[in-house]
């Protein structure tokens, strides 16, 4: 089992800065990816970004150039730093993991946060 937690969320106005952390811990054998999904009222949850363990990135055309996906292997950590945010980035912000738990298994699982709330005024 693996438990991810989101933090950095908030209320920034258009123009501003923020940073989200996602720490992924309890049974983890390896971690193949961690990214950032996000949903919007009345949208469908939609990919941010997703950095493999190797440093490969997928980011989503509507944040490239203003947000920023990094990771820390060592601590199991991904963070998504979002500058010059706009309002239609308003939505909860969800970590995703695709890890193994356990060395016998032999399909990565797909885990995910609780969320964070990121509102951005005009």
């Amino acid at each position: 089992q693996v438990q991810l937690v989101e933090s950095g969320g908030g209320l920034v106005q258009a123009g501003g800065s923020l940073r989200l952390s996602c720490a992924a811990s309890g049974s983890i054998f390896s971690i193949n990816a961690m990214g950032w999904y996000r949903q919007a009222p009345g949208k469908q949850r939609e990919l941010v970004a997703r950095i493999t363990s190797d440093g490969s990135t997928n980011v989503a055309d509507s944040v490239k150039g203003r947000f920023t996906i990094s990771r820390d292997g060592a601590k199991n950590m991904v963070y998504l730093q979002m500058n010059s945010l706009k309002p239609e980035d308003t939505a909860i912000y969800y970590c995703n993991c695709d890890a193994r738990a356990s060395m016998i298994t032999k399909v990565p699982r797909t885990y995910w946060g609780q969320g964070t709330q990121v509102t951005v005024s005009s």
